[in-house]
């Protein structure tokens, strides 16, 4: 049995998924880490028995502290595998090396292009005939780390944005679930 964490920042839709992929494994999702206390991620957290960390980023504070800060509070987890699901943070080297090859990412396009925030508006966009996501493992860079999978769909002349959003929110809901329990597993190194 592993214990995963995840990282979130916004509604929470992949942790809504990942929570119901791992319900019926011999892992357990441990632990929500939020770092918006309007985070509707947390309601489902809460719902679902889960427990939660609040980890406040500041401008006051460097962001090395703040994750020396979350080691602390990931101690009693027992923490083996990280995934960020919609983590509006670049990671520090502390946290990156403390969980070295270990915290995973999913992204909204298909890594290189359209790294950042923005993934999903820059791919739709584009013009670009194939489109998808990324799921990588976190590195020191913006969506630099090494890729473990990508998902693909063609783009569908005339849709509209939001449309695009949702197939792209469904193949991350699929394939981003299904990547973390590989790597729980072990089949996936």
């Amino acid at each position: 049995m592993a214990n995963l964490a995840v990282f979130a920042s916004g509604s929470g839709s992949n942790f809504q998924a990942i929570a119901d992929a791992l319900k019926g494994s011999s892992h357990r999702l441990a632990l929500l880490v939020y770092d918006r206390k309007t985070a509707y991620v947390r309601q489902r957290a809460q719902a679902a028995g889960i427990p939660v960390e609040n980890i406040e980023y500041s401008r006051e504070k460097p962001r090395e502290e703040t994750e020396k800060e979350l080691l602390t509070r990931l101690k009693p987890y027992s923490i083996d595998l990280i995934a960020l699901a919609g983590f509006m943070r670049l990671l520090t080297p502390v946290l990156v090396d403390a969980y070295k090859d270990r915290i995973i990412n999913v992204h909204p396009s298909l890594l290189p292009k359209y790294p950042g925030t923005h993934g999903i508006e820059e791919s739709y966009h584009s013009g670009d005939r194939e489109l998808g996501i990324t799921i990588h493992r976190v590195d020191y860079g913006l969506d630099t780390g090494p890729i473990i999978r990508r998902g693909r769909i063609l783009r569908c002349e005339g849709e509209s944005l939001e449309d695009f959003e949702a197939r792209i929110h469904a193949l991350e809901h699929r394939l981003y679930p299904e990547v973390i329990l590989n790597i729980l597993e072990g089949n996936i190194g």
